[in-house]
C-alpha cells in the first residue's frame, strides 16, 4: 500500500473531506441556479428563433453566434469586470452571481438550439388541432408543443446538462469557492497535485454518474409513457 500514498496520499485528502464536501454542494446549488436560467432563457431564445418575425430571430440567432464563437472563460470575465453597477440592485454584481449569470447565458444559448429542435419535432397535425380548437399561440405552445418538445429532447438535454456541471469549475477564476476551489485548497496547502486534482476528477465523475443514471431512469419513464 505504500506505492499508492507515494502516488496518491488519501490520508491527507481525508484530512480535507469538509473543503470537497462544501465544493460539491456549492457546484450543485450554481449549476441547479445557471440550469433554472439556462432553461428559461433557451426556450424564450428558441421561440424567438422560430419567430416569422425577422427582428426576433435576428436578435436570437445574433445571442447563439456570439455565445458559441467566444470562449466561456471570456464571457464569465466580461460579465463579471464590465458590467456596471445595476440600478436595481444599487451595486455591482458579486462573484457568485456574476459566475451563475454567465453559465446561464452560455448554456441558454446551447440549450435554445435543443429546444429548438425539440418545438421541431412535434408534427404539424397536433398544432393544427390546437389551433381549430380555438388554442391562442401561448395555448398551444403550454399545452401542446412545449410539453412533447422537451420530452422529446430530454437525453440532449441532461448532456448539456452535464457539461454545465463540468464548465462550473470556471467561476473559480473569479473567486467562487466550488469543487475545483476545493481542490485549490488542498494544493495550497499541501502542494499535493495529485491528491488535489485526481480527488476533484473522481468527484466530478461521480456527479456525470448520477446525471447518467438520471438521464436512463428519465428515458425509460418517457418511453413507457409514450407506449
Amino acid at each position: 500500500m505504500d506505492w499508492i500514498v507515494e502516488v496518491y496520499n488519501y490520508r491527507v485528502v481525508a484530512q480535507f473531506i469538509p473543503e470537497f464536501t462544501r465544493g460539491i454542494a456549492a457546484t450543485i446549488w450554481i449549476s441547479l441556479l445557471s440550469l433554472i436560467m439556462a432553461l428559461i432563457i433557451g426556450t424564450f431564445v428558441a421561440i424567438m428563433r422560430l419567430s416569422a418575425n425577422p427582428v426576433l430571430w435576428r436578435i436570437a440567432a445574433g445571442y447563439v453566434q456570439a455565445i458559441r464563437s467566444t470562449p466561456l472563460l471570456i464571457q464569465i470575465y466580461v460579465i463579471y469586470f464590465s458590467i456596471p453597477a445595476l440600478p436595481l440592485l444599487d451595486r455591482r454584481l458579486d462573484e457568485l452571481e456574476g459566475g451563475i449569470i454567465a453559465l446561464g447565458l452560455n448554456a441558454g444559448a446551447y440549450m435554445s438550439e435543443i429546444i429548438r429542435a425539440g418545438i421541431e419535432s412535434v408534427s404539424r397535425g397536433q398544432v393544427e388541432g390546437a389551433q381549430s380548437v380555438g388554442m391562442t399561440y401561448m395555448q398551444r405552445m403550454r399545452y401542446v408543443v412545449l410539453p412533447q418538445a422537451f420530452a422529446n429532447v430530454v437525453p440532449p438535454l441532461l448532456g448539456q446538462t452535464s457539461v454545465l456541471i463540468k464548465d462550473s469549475s470556471l467561476v473559480s477564476f473569479i473567486g467562487v469557492f466550488e469543487l475545483f476551489g476545493a481542490g485549490l485548497v488542498v494544493l495550497s496547502d499541501r502542494l499535493m497535485p495529485n491528491e488535489a486534482f485526481m480527488t476533484v476528477a473522481f468527484c466530478y465523475l461521480v456527479i456525470y454518474w448520477v446525471m447518467l443514471m438520471f438521464s436512463n431512469f428519465a428515458q425509460r419513464r418517457l418511453g413507457g409513457a409514450r407506449r
